[in-house]
C-alpha cells in the first residue's frame, strides 16, 4: 500500500526538502504541499491523504487548530507534528488536538519515515525528548492544567485571536472565516473579556506565549 502524505509548513525550502527525500522512499507518495494550516485543512478535504506532516507555527491558522479541524472532519487521517519546539504547551496542544505523533525538526530522516509507517499501522510515535515531556505531564496533572490557559477560549476564538495577533483587520478576518463583521467583533470582545487583556500588543503577546502564533520557526 502506498502511503499518501500531505506536507504542511510555511517554509518552502522545508517542504521542498521533505518532498524530495520522501519521494525517494519506497511506498510513499507526497500528494501536495500546504503553506498554512487553513490550506492544509482544505487539501485534506479534497485529497484525503493518509498522513499530514504538520508544522505548528504557521500563519492564518496554526498547526494545532488545523489538526483539530482535520481530526474532527477526518478522524482516520494521521497527523504528525513536526516542529522545532518541544515545550509542553505545544506537545499537549497537538496531542489533545488528535495528533498521532510528534517529532522535532532535528530528527533524522530515518526516524521520520519510522514515524510515518508507525502511525499508518495504528500506533503513536513520539521522539525520545517528547516522550519525556508527555510522561512529565501525566505525573503532574495540576501543572498540566495550569499550562492550559488558552483552553478558556473556544476553537473559533483561538482562530480569531491568531488572526488579530498577525495584524489582520476585522474585515479581513470576517472575509477569511466567512463571518459577519458583527460576529468577528463579538468574538474579539469575548476574547478580551475572558483574557482580561486590553490592547492588541497584549493579545499578540498572549498568542505568542500560548503558541497560537509565533516568530518564524
Amino acid at each position: 500500500m502506498t502511503i499518501r502524505i500531505l506536507l504542511a509548513d510555511d517554509h518552502q525550502v522545508v517542504r521542498h526538502g521533505l518532498r524530495t527525500a520522501l519521494q525517494r522512499e519506497p511506498g510513499i507518495e507526497v500528494l501536495a504541499e500546504a503553506e498554512n494550516g487553513r490550506a492544509a485543512v482544505s487539501m485534506v478535504r479534497n485529497l484525503q491523504p493518509d498522513v499530514v506532516l504538520m508544522d505548528i507555527h504557521m500563519p492564518d491558522l496554526n498547526g494545532t487548530e488545523a489538526c483539530r479541524q482535520i481530526m474532527t472532519e477526518h478522524p482516520k487521517v494521521k497527523v504528525i507534528a513536526l516542529s522545532m519546539y518541544s515545550q509542553k504547551r505545544y506537545v499537549l496542544g497537538m496531542l489533545e488536538a488528535g495528533a498521532a505523533g510528534f517529532l522535532l525538526k532535528n530528527c533524522s530522516f530515518d526516524e521520520l519515515v519510522r514515524a510515518v509507517r508507525a502511525v499508518v499501522s495504528g500506533k503513536s510515535y513520539l521522539s525520545a525528548d517528547i516522550a519525556g515531556t508527555v510522561i512529565d505531564m501525566a505525573i503532574n496533572p495540576i501543572k498540566r492544567l495550569e499550562e492550559k490557559t488558552a483552553a478558556i477560549l473556544t476553537p473559533r476564538e483561538r482562530e480569531v485571536l491568531q488572526l488579530i495577533a498577525e495584524g489582520h483587520s476585522g474585515k479581513a478576518i470576517a472575509d477569511q472565516l466567512a463571518l459577519s463583521g458583527r460576529t468577528v467583533e463579538h468574538h474579539r470582545s469575548q476574547i478580551i473579556k475572558k483574557l482580561n487583556l486590553k490592547s492588541i500588543p497584549q493579545l499578540t503577546k498572549f498568542a505568542i506565549i500560548e503558541g497560537l502564533t509565533g516568530l518564524d520557526d
